[in-house]
């Protein structure tokens, strides 16, 4: 058993705000070492030193659902240990604070004894194995003291506030009598440091600003090394972009601050944070009392250190910019959790966002540690009745909604079709099964509630409306077929006695007749929104003969509109696949490289290196949709990085064999390009497909890693592949 659950927890026994502490003891080494293991946790967020050395990843233990579980951490620290040794650790609130979105409820104190929703604990246990066979073991208890620290504040979205002159004073620790049993082994992936960017422009603007520029929006921190006169400070405010007459623009953070305050002590410094994290490209130096010297910052990426497997270029540069905006989005949001955005008073685990882009993103990143997290969370905030959240950790509100709290079927089957993992589905399987009871133990009720429908569409009524202009009911009863079909899958997967979930194929198929009693006649949807159709195609909801009416009317729709598409979150991760599997791929490729409003390359055109939340997030004119809610790194249309993969380079999944034991190769050239190319790491090797045009003729070079077979399609050709490397000229 790891020692960590022998320990105590320990909080300051003064107030201590916002600030964040440091927890520490003296110990000795007299024998001769042969391992030594460190096991560390918080209820909030800590950073762990020996003898001076930061030994934890950042924001440590990760965001969980905490009145659940808390994640632990092991370390070996046996190379650190000297005769006389300094353990510390700093800790803060970090993620564990009430929720702070202005004008919406706070959340209560999380619940446990002796501890509130705005304060913060650590647990910790040393084991330090003798080579003469003796152990000592160190736990955090009445010996260790704990110190105010330089940090007067850190926060998630308000920032920090350091001061280099403060000496804090040390007190005794407090116990408290927090339950010890939701400590859980680290399940997630750490969050590291990647890319550092130095400013490519000092900016001043017209209002007399002065601002940096990384030339990249992220998600991370700046790290300046600085001489501060004595007393006196540095303010640094946050932003993604500028507005349309080049003057640095945080209106849409919304309360947060997302702001350093940095007081000098007259001495040369390096600083960073540690207890926080800003979503930015831009930043002010609001107040700055030194000469400016551009060198003396650095950006630093931050995120969960998942493995890259995926790669996809392209003879078009705007298509391989879009492409680098979805691996960015990604990047800037896949920090413990899959946020919504990094930058504005939320962060927070939206189960929409995180759906849509599942797929594209597990062809991206190996993303199997970073979602059976997530997953576990998920299954622990499931309400008695089977809702899910559609935040996970959830707050203390919890509205379920169609296409959000789908997630915990549709995310499991992704993760089976990229890496054929069974076992996901398998961990998920009751989740699943509580989630499709839920839909129809409420029936109506379910389909009536106020969903968030084609979040962000281009098509409702009142542009200023996030809901769309598809019908939330016919979206309520289209998700609930398209669950039900995947726990129908999922069961037949899984072995699971056909007599266990016969019904629900009886269920989807009234769901299919309720959906065309409501809202089809005569074979075809009544509704007019290309989202609708949209879905339509993508869960068969009409009879067989009428696919291709419903594909060949929603082409129609997407010309009398300009060649654009209207849809929203929704719609849009299958727009361009449907298309692609009903004749219109030339369309679909029409769609990928429009643009003109709405459309991915709008976005690009506009200076974008990430995704967007709106697709007008920047206007024609250069004005904004607004404050409220509009994110420049928000993932969500990024979900196109799918049809980039499977169809354009032409790495497709098989789901008869999932994780690639079988490969489909189906690329679909067009003239817009003159070559395309992806790889794809896999746990059996390397997956490649590449095409190039030269003048009449197309090569096609596929690579098919050792042990497994392939299936290549070329125009109407099918090629059946072993191993290796294959050519192929038409």
């Amino acid at each position: 058993m790891d020692r960590i659950f022998l320990a105590n927890w320990l909080m300051p026994s003064y107030k201590e705000n916002e600030t964040a502490s440091e927890f520490f003891r003296a110990f000795s080494v007299e024998k001769e070492v042969k391992r030594a293991t460190l096991w560390a946790s918080a209820l909030g967020v800590y950073v762990l030193r020996i003898n001076g050395k930061k030994i934890s990843y950042i924001l440590a233990p990760g965001w969980t659902a905490y009145h659940k579980r808390v994640q632990y951490q092991e370390y070996d620290v046996t190379a650190l240990l000297q005769k006389e040794n300094i353990i510390s650790m700093t800790a803060a609130m970090g993620w564990r604070m009430p929720y702070g979105f202005e004008g919406t409820k706070p959340v209560p104190t999380w619940k446990g004894a002796e501890i509130e929703g705005n304060e913060y604990a650590v647990i910790a246990s040393l084991l330090i194995e003798y080579t003469d066979g003796t152990e000592e073991l160190l736990t955090t208890d009445e010996s260790w003291s704990v110190s105010e620290t330089k940090w007067r504040a850190c926060n998630i979205y308000h920032g920090d506030v350091y001061d280099e002159n403060f000496v804090g004073a040390t007190y005794p620790v407090k116990i408290i009598n927090h339950p010890k049993q939701i400590l859980v082994p680290q399940e997630g992936e750490s969050i590291t440091e990647h890319e550092i960017f130095k400013p490519c422009d000092v900016i001043h603007t017209p209002k007399g600003e002065t601002v940096l520029d990384f030339g990249q929006n992220m998600t991370g921190y700046v790290s300046f090394t600085l001489t501060v006169p004595k007393g006196e400070k540095i303010v640094i405010d946050h932003a993604e972009i500028l507005d349309y007459e080049g003057n640095f623009y945080n209106e849409n953070y919304r309360s947060a601050k997302a702001q350093i305050v940095y007081i000098g002590d007259g001495e040369k410094h390096t600083w960073k944070p540690e207890f926080t994290f800003y979503g930015f490209r831009y930043i002010r130096l609001t107040e700055f009392p030194c000469k400016l010297n551009p060198e003396d910052f650095t950006a630093i990426v931050v995120h969960s250190d998942m493995e890259r497997t995926g790669y996809f270029e392209c003879s078009d540069e705007k298509i391989n910019q879009l492409y680098h905006n979805i691996i960015w989005g990604q990047k800037g949001n896949f920090l413990d959790i899959p946020t919504d955005c990094p930058q504005r008073d939320e962060r927070l685990g939206w189960t929409g966002d995180a759906q849509v882009f599942a797929r594209c993103a597990s062809y991206n990143y190996d993303t199997r540690k970073f979602y059976r997290k997530w997953l576990s969370d998920m299954t622990l905030e499931q309400l008695s009745d089977g809702r899910i959240p559609q935040i996970i950790p959830r707050l203390d509100w919890v509205s379920p909604a169609c296409g959000w709290s789908d997630v915990c079927t549709i995310l499991p089957w992704q993760m089976y079709l990229i890496y054929g993992d069974r076992e996901i589905l398998r961990r998920q399987y009751v989740t699943m099964k509580r989630w499709v009871d839920y839909m129809y133990t409420k029936g109506e009720d379910y389909i009536e509630r106020k969903h968030f429908g084609d979040w962000l569409s281009q098509d409702a009524e009142n542009p200023k409306s996030c809901y769309g202009g598809t019908d939330s009911k016919f979206l309520a009863l289209a998700f609930r077929a398209y669950s039900t079909s995947l726990f129908i899958k999922s069961s037949e997967i899984l072995g699971i006695c056909e007599d266990d979930y016969k019904d629900y194929e009886a269920k989807l198929e009234e769901t299919k007749n309720e959906i065309r009693e409501r809202f089809f006649k005569d074979g075809m949807t009544t509704l007019t929104s290309q989202t609708a159709h949209v879905l339509t195609l993508q869960f068969e909801l009409c009879e067989a003969e009428y696919l291709q009416a419903h594909a060949d009317r929603l082409a129609e729709m997407i010309h009398a509109n300009g060649d654009r598409l209207t849809t929203g979150f929704l719609g849009t991760p299958y727009l361009l696949h449907v298309l692609e599997d009903h004749g219109h791929i030339d369309l679909a490729y029409t769609l990928l490289f429009q643009n003109k409003l709405p459309s991915w390359l709008y976005a690009v055109e506009h200076g974008a290196t990430t995704m967007w939340e709106h697709w007008d997030g920047v206007r024609e004119d250069g004005t904004f949709w607004g404050a409220d809610m509009n994110s420049y790194n928000h993932y969500a249309y990024g979900a196109v990085g799918d049809w980039l993969y499977g169809t354009v380079a032409g790495i497709e999944t098989d789901e008869k064999h999932p994780g690639f034991e079988h490969i489909l190769f189906k690329p679909r050239t067009t003239e817009k390009l003159t070559y395309a190319k992806a790889s794809l790491k896999t746990p059996y090797g390397v997956i490649r497909s590449e095409w190039h045009r030269d003048g009449e003729k197309t090569t096609y070079i596929f690579t098919v890693p050792s042990g497994l077979t392939a299936t290549a399609t070329i125009g109407d050709e099918t090629h059946e592949l072993s191993a290796g490397t294959h050519t192929f000229i038409q």
